[in-house]
C-alpha cells in the first residue's frame, strides 16, 4: 500500500512505496485525487520487491521533474537502478539515515536488515510519531480494511512466517524500534494499526516462531500456512491461532 506524505502545504510531498505495474492506474488515480504529481519530491523505497517499487519507471515519466530524488538503502539502490530509473538516488545510509524537507521536518530512516531483504528500511516521522514500516508489520487478509479488522494479529503471523526469516532477526528490529515513541504503523501489506494495537503488534511480532527458527513450535505447508494450533500469549490476550488464515495466491 503507497502512502503519501504532504509538508507545509505542497512544498514538500513524499511517496512512500509507490507499487507495482499493474497496481500504478489505481495508485496514480488516487494520488492525482490529493495533489499533482508534480508535485512529488521524493519516493521512498523500504526494498526492492517489484510489488513495492515495480512502477518506478512509469512513476518518473508521471511525475516528470528533474530533482526527483530516490530514496533507499545502498543495499537496494544497487538492485532497482536496474530499472534503468534517470532519476537521482539518495542512499540513506550514505546521508546519515536522514532526510530534512525544506519545512525543516526530519525523516529518520531505520535499518531494518534481512526484514526480508539486506537493504530494508523503514522510516520514522517524529512529528507525527508514525513509522512507515515496508514489509514489517504486513499481514495477509481479504479483508481491505484501511484500520486493522479483528482478524489482524493471525494475519500478520502467517505473513511473517512465511516471509520473515528468523525469530532473532525479528527481536533484533523490535528492540530497536522500542527507541522511538510510535503511535501509528503503516505497513506495506495489511492494515494501518494505530493505539493499543501499535504495542500489541510489537510483542506478537517479537515472539512470533518462524519456520526458520529453532525456537519455533510450528511448521509451514508449502502455502505458508501454520501446519497445527499454537498460542500467541501477549499482556491483553491469549491468541488461538488455527491454519484458517489467508494465504498468497
Amino acid at each position: 500500500m503507497p502512502y503519501l506524505l504532504i509538508d507545509s502545504r505542497g512544498e514538500d510531498v513524499v511517496l512512500f512505496d509507490p507499487g507495482s505495474i499493474p497496481d500504478f492506474p489505481v495508485v496514480m488515480r488516487k494520488v492525482i485525487d490529493v495533489i499533482p504529481p508534480e508535485t512529488i519530491s521524493l519516493v521512498v523505497v523500504s526494498h526492492q520487491d517489484p510489488d513495492v517499487c515495480g512502477n518506478l519507471a512509469v512513476l518518473e515519466d508521471v511525475i516528470d521533474r528533474d530533482d526527483l530524488k530516490i530514496a533507499a538503502h545502498l543495499n537496494t539502490v544497487r538492485l532497482i537502478e536496474h530499472l534503468g530509473l534517470r532519476s537521482e538516488f539518495y542512499a540513506v545510509d550514505q546521508h546519515d539515515y536522514r532526510y530534512t524537507l525544506k519545512s525543516g521536518r526530519e525523516l529518520e530512516f531505520i535499518y531494518l536488515p534481512f526484514l526480508h531483504s539486506p537493504g530494508a528500511i523503514a522510516t520514522f516521522d517524529a512529528k507525527t510519531n508514525t513509522l512507515v514500516s515496508g514489509d514489517l508489520f504486513g499481514a495477509i487478509s481479504d479483508d481491505e480494511s484501511l484500520f486493522v479488522p479483528e482478524s489482524f494479529p493471525r494475519n500478520m503471523d502467517s505473513f511473517h512466517q512465511a516471509y520473515m526469516p528468523a525469530n532473532s532477526v525479528l527481536r533484533h528490529a523490535m528492540e530497536r524500534l522500542s527507541k522511538y515513541d510510535i503511535k501509528r504503523i503503516l505497513p506495506q501489506h495489511g492494515s494501518i494499526i494505530e493505539d493499543d494495537d501499535v504495542q500489541e503488534c510489537r510483542y506478537l511480532v517479537k515472539d512470533f516462531g518462524t519456520s526458520q527458527s529453532p525456537k519455533s513450535t510450528r511448521q509451514r505447508d508449502s502455502r505458508y500456512c501454520p501446519d497445527r494450533p499454537a498460542l500467541i500469549t501477549t499482556p491483553s490476550r491469549t491468541l488461538q491461532q488455527s491454519c484458517s488464515c489467508a494465504t498468497p495466491s
